[in-house]
């Protein structure tokens, strides 16, 4: 369920699915072949070096850096916050997460997900898995893996099987 600004003021934090699960649309070409249209979306990095431009190269989508992204512009107004999971990157993932929850984003946007970017290789100290838990009880968060060649940049490779359910959110194939 999106979070953000609705036409009212802000809209309540409810976590999980209500109604129907949204379903990507169909249209039909001249010939009548259904073309499925994926839904777009705008990478915000919560801090410098959270990885959205890697993301966006890799997933699809606008690259919107640390800016928020401008739908009157053309940029996706579906949003997925960027962070890595040290310390300081759940940081400025918890400081946005919470300009999302006072209604204080820009009107229009919705914040869709949180994606975390491994910092390091290996699993994550206890703390700050637990602070990933509390984060994800309020949204849903998807996790990327280290990812060596992306550190040399080369992000020609399909995305990472563990970040599946994120490749399936945005509409890129994972293996």
């Amino acid at each position: 369920m999106p979070y953000g600004n609705g036409p009212d003021g802000p809209e309540i934090w409810i976590r999980g699915a209500v109604g129907e699960p949204e379903q990507p649309s169909r249209r039909y070409e001249e010939d009548h072949q259904p073309v499925a249209q994926v839904r777009q979306f705008s990478w915000v990095a919560t801090h410098g070096g959270a990885g959205s431009s890697t993301l966006a190269t890799v997933f699809g989508g606008h690259d919107a850096g640390r800016d928020w992204p401008r739908p009157d512009r053309g940029d996706p107004a579906s949003v997925l916050l960027v962070g890595r999971t040290h310390a300081a990157g759940l940081d400025a993932v918890s400081h946005t997460l919470d300009i999302f929850r006072r209604g204080d984003a820009p009107p229009g946007l919705d914040l869709d997900a949180i994606v975390l970017v491994a910092d390091a290789p290996g699993r994550l100290p206890r703390q700050l898995a637990q602070r990933i838990k509390v984060i994800n009880s309020v949204v849903d968060v998807y996790r990327v893996p280290w990812m060596p060649a992306w550190r040399t940049g080369d992000l020609t490779g399909p995305p990472p099987r563990e970040a599946a359910s994120l490749a399936r959110l945005t509409g890129r194939t994972a293996p």
